[in-house]
C-alpha cells in the first residue's frame, strides 16, 4: 500500500471513530505536511483520497472540511427520507379534499366496458382529446400550443428525459443554469451527455455566455426553468427571455424548457413564446394533482414530434392509458383548475410561515412558491446543517444537490449561484409537511441557525 493511502486510512479511522467530527477543519495541507514529516505533494494525494472516500470535502478559500455524513449514493430528492418525520425535501403539495375532487372523473373508467379500453397501451401522442385539453391547460395569454405538437410521458421527469435523448447525442453537452432541479442532474448523467454551467446572474443564464460556451465546444441543447426556477424561485424577466432568444436563434440551439412549478405563477410567459421554433415545453400534473397518478407533457416545435416520440418509446417513457384518461377528465372537468387554485393559495400560506419565523435570515423565496433558499450564518455550512437537522428529525436540502460542476474554467456569475455558493445553504420544501409541522420545523431549524457554536463547528490547530 502506498505510504499516502495508510495516512489516509489513519485519518479515516480518526473520522470513523468521532475523534474528528463533522465539521471540523483539517489543517492545511502544507502544515499536514509539516507535522507528518511527508512531502506536500502526498499530502495532496492524502486529502483528494479523502475526498474519494466521501469523509471530507474541500472548499474553495477556505479549507477542507470533515462531511457530516456519508456522501449520498448519487440520488437527490429520489426517495422519502426514512429518518426524519418532517419532510421539507420532497415537494408534493395536496390540496384539503384532494382526493374528494379526484374521485368522480375516475369512477366511470371504473365500469368494464370502459376500463377495457383504458388499460390497453396508448401511443406517445395520446389521443385527440387528450391532445386538446393539454393544450388548453398549457396555454397562456401569449402562447398557446397545437396538439400536434404534444407528446404525452409518464411525468415531467420522463419528458425531459425524452428531450434531451431526443436532442443530443451521448457525449454532447447541454448549458443549464449553475443551480438547477437535481434529478437532471441525474438524468444527463444516465444518458451520457455533460452539463456545462453557464455563467448567470439573479435573472438567470447570460445570453452572452451561450457563444462563449459555444467557442469552447459547440452545445447541443439549453436546460431552463424560467419560471420560479428550483431552488432559488427565481423568475427570468421578459427583457432577458427575449434576449436569450436572439442569441440561441442564430446557433439554432434547442432548449428543454421545464415549466413543472409555472402552475403557480400566470405574469409570465413561457420561454417558448420568444422562441418557439426552438423549445421542448416540459410540464406534468405531479405538482398540479398527485404525483401518484400522472401525466408528463413534452411539446416539441412544430414538425419535431417523430425524433421525441421515437425517444419516449424507446426510454418505456410514454405515458399510461389509464393516467391518460383520468388525466384528461381532470383536464376537462375544472378539477386541475380548481387544485391549482387551492394550491396557489396553501403556497402564499406556507411562505407567510417562512417569512414569519426565518425573520432576520438570508432568505430568498418568491411568495407563490413551495420552496425557500436558505443562506445559513456562519458558521454553518450546509452539510453540517442539514445533518443537525436530521438529528431534531427534519430533512432539508443541502445546497449543493443543486450545484453543476464546472467542467472547465468556472463561469463568471454571483457568489450566490455557484457551487462553492451553494455549499452555505439548504433548500427548503414547503409542500409536504402537513401545516403545524412546518411550523414547528420552522422553528426549530431558526433555533437551530441561531446556535453560532454547534459543536463540532470548530477549526482544528494548523
Amino acid at each position: 500500500m502506498h505510504d499516502y493511502q495508510r495516512i489516509a486510512d489513519r485519518i479515516a479511522a480518526d473520522i470513523l471513530s468521532g475523534r474528528l467530527k463533522p465539521g471540523q477543519r483539517l489543517p492545511p495541507q502544507r502544515s499536514f505536511a509539516r507535522r507528518r514529516g511527508i512531502a506536500a505533494s502526498t499530502a495532496g494525494r492524502v486529502y483528494a483520497e479523502l475526498v474519494r472516500r466521501g469523509l471530507v470535502v474541500g472548499e474553495v478559500g477556505r479549507g477542507t472540511f470533515v462531511r457530516a455524513a456519508p456522501v449520498p449514493s448519487g440520488r437527490a430528492l429520489a426517495e422519502p427520507a426514512t429518518t426524519a418525520p418532517v419532510n421539507l425535501e420532497l415537494n408534493y403539495p395536496t390540496a384539503p379534499d384532494q382526493a374528494a375532487l379526484l374521485a368522480p372523473a375516475l369512477a366511470p373508467l371504473l365500469r368494464p366496458d370502459v376500463l377495457s379500453e383504458a388499460t390497453r397501451t396508448a401511443p406517445a401522442a395520446g389521443t385527440p382529446a387528450a391532445r386538446e385539453a393539454a393544450c388548453g391547460l398549457l396555454a397562456t395569454a401569449g402562447w398557446r400550443p397545437s396538439p400536434g405538437q404534444v407528446l404525452f410521458s409518464g411525468n415531467a421527469r420522463q419528458a425531459i428525459a425524452g428531450a434531451l435523448a431526443a436532442l443530443v447525442r451521448p457525449g454532447g453537452r447541454v448549458g443549464i443554469d449553475a443551480l438547477t432541479y437535481p434529478l437532471v442532474k441525474e438524468i444527463a448523467a444516465r444518458l451520457g451527455v455533460t452539463l456545462v454551467p453557464l455563467a448567470g446572474d439573479a435573472d438567470g443564464i447570460l445570453p452572452d455566455s451561450v457563444a462563449a460556451a459555444q467557442r469552447t465546444a459547440p452545445l447541443s441543447a439549453l436546460y431552463l426553468q424560467p419560471t420560479l426556477r428550483n431552488p432559488t424561485s427565481a423568475t427570468m424577466p421578459e427583457t432577458r427571455r427575449r434576449r436569450l432568444a436572439a442569441e440561441l436563434r442564430p446557433w439554432g440551439l434547442p432548449v428543454v424548457e421545464d415549466r413543472i412549478w409555472s402552475f403557480l405563477s400566470d405574469d409570465s410567459e413561457p420561454f417558448a413564446a420568444f422562441a418557439p421554433e426552438l423549445t421542448y415545453v416540459v410540464d406534468g400534473l405531479s405538482k398540479r394533482v398527485a404525483p401518484g397518478l400522472t401525466v408528463g407533457f413534452l411539446v416539441v416545435p412544430e414538425g419535431r414530434t417523430g425524433r421525441a416520440g421515437e425517444a419516449l418509446r424507446s426510454g418505456g417513457w410514454t405515458a399510461g392509458r389509464f393516467a391518460l384518461e383520468a388525466a384528461l377528465r381532470w383536464m376537462t372537468d375544472g378539477t386541475v383548475d380548481r387544485l391549482t387554485t387551492a394550491k396557489r393559495a396553501d403556497a402564499s400560506r406556507r411562505q407567510r410561515l417562512v417569512a414569519e419565523h426565518l425573520r432576520g435570515f438570508a432568505v430568498q423565496a418568491d411568495p407563490r412558491t413551495y420552496y425557500a433558499w436558505w443562506r445559513l450564518p456562519a458558521p454553518w455550512r450546509a452539510d453540517t446543517f442539514t445533518a443537525a437537522a436530521a438529528a431534531r428529525g427534519i430533512a432539508v436540502t443541502p445546497g449543493p444537490s443543486f450545484a453543476v460542476p464546472a467542467t472547465g474554467p468556472a463561469p463568471a456569475r454571483s457568489p450566490d449561484l455557484s457551487a462553492s455558493g451553494a455549499a452555505d445553504c439548504v433548500r427548503l420544501g414547503l409542500a409536504s409537511a402537513p401545516p403545524e409541522a412546518l411550523e414547528q420545523a420552522l422553528r426549530t431549524l431558526a433555533s437551530l441557525a441561531r446556535d453560532t457554536t454547534p459543536q463540532g463547528i470548530t477549526a482544528l490547530p494548523s
